[in-house]
């Protein structure tokens, strides 16, 4: 294999040692189609399962593999960063372990690559092996997305795609610590397409992006490419200081007229209890973007690595 290999596969992984060996297979195969070198990376995200001791082993057996061990779990987006770092091919293809994006595809990506386009997405077509509630909300958080960000972020995309190295260094050069990788290689803003593809189930194990997980990834995505929550609560403060302007004139006169429509403590308890959820929701989304500042201002290195090879870089083995 030459210096440099053409292609760079990320992988990362969290708890799917039963995916390994298989997915080092598909991906083996279908890259030996391509007669041009490649390596792949795969990142271990401070798995609990034994996928560390298998991402070595596969190490050892194929020289194409280099295995990047996390001190501890940093989280899937951290993980890809990682993965973006130590790759030093001219187009790096970002998939999941849990073959739910097929290998085979990947050829796909690479013709459109040649084509010319320097970020190829992967656009889900289909699901299979996932329940209503996830294809809706997953649909749902797309279009939501694309609606109130700043950028033009694909439907129905995930992370498996193939990006250029002019593309990958500019990411690279982006240390924010809340990330949202689709979002980030969309607002660098380089020639893209889409690939549609049937996306599979999972080959063994179980999802590693739960609703809690996918929640927070959502507000990762809003938080770093819009304004749009804090816009909200302005125009909330706004809607609700109009109320309250339309609303004492009409009380001071149905007073006056004797009505007993707005005596007693009750209508004064509720606009208060309204008047204080508005303000604790305003100052709860205020507290997201502050945190937001506090995490960036800190400083700290994006991940923390207990074994990998030498980066193309040579920097110290953290995510500085």
């Amino acid at each position: 294999m030459g210096e440099k290999p053409e292609f760079s596969i990320v992988v990362p992984v969290f708890n799917e040692k039963d995916c390994l060996q298989e997915m080092h297979r598909r991906v083996s195969e279908v890259m030996d189609t391509t007669g041009k070198d490649w390596e792949m990376i795969i990142i271990d995200d401070g798995s609990r399962d034994g996928s560390t001791d298998q991402i070595r082993e596969l190490g050892k057996k194929d020289s194409r593999v280099k295995p990047v061990i996390f001190a501890r779990n940093f989280g899937h987006q951290i993980a890809v960063t990682a993965g973006m770092d130590y790759a030093s091919g001219n187009a790096i293809v970002i998939i999941d372990a849990d073959l739910q994006d097929p290998p085979e595809v990947i050829l796909q990506l690479i013709d459109k690559w040649r084509e010319g386009y320097q970020v190829v997405y992967a656009v889900r077509g289909e699901r299979e092996g996932e329940s209503w509630f996830k294809t809706f909300t997953a649909s749902f958080f797309y279009r939501l997305i694309q609606r109130i960000t700043d950028v033009n972020i694909p439907l129905d995309t995930g992370d498996f795609r193939l990006l250029d190295r002019k593309v990958v260094n500019v990411m690279n050069s982006m240390r924010e610590k809340h990330r949202f990788l689709r979002g980030m290689s969309a607002w660098v803003g380089f020639k893209s397409t889409g690939v549609t593809y049937k996306r599979a189930a999972r080959f063994a194990g179980t999802t590693k992006y739960p609703l809690k997980k996918m929640l927070l990834l959502a507000l990762n995505a809003i938080t770093s490419f819009s304004y749009f929550p804090l816009q909200m609560a302005t125009y909330v403060g706004f809607i609700a200081a109009g109320l309250s302007t339309v609303a004492i004139p009409i009380v001071i006169i149905m007073r006056l007229a004797g009505s007993q429509a707005f005596f007693g403590q009750a209508t004064t308890l509720l606009a208060v209890l309204f008047l204080g959820g508005v303000q604790l929701i305003s100052l709860g989304i205020l507290g997201e973007y502050i945190g937001r500042i506090y995490d960036e201002v800190k400083g700290r290195p994006l991940y923390i690595i207990s074994e990998a090879p030498e980066r193309p870089s040579d920097k110290p083995l953290t995510g500085e």
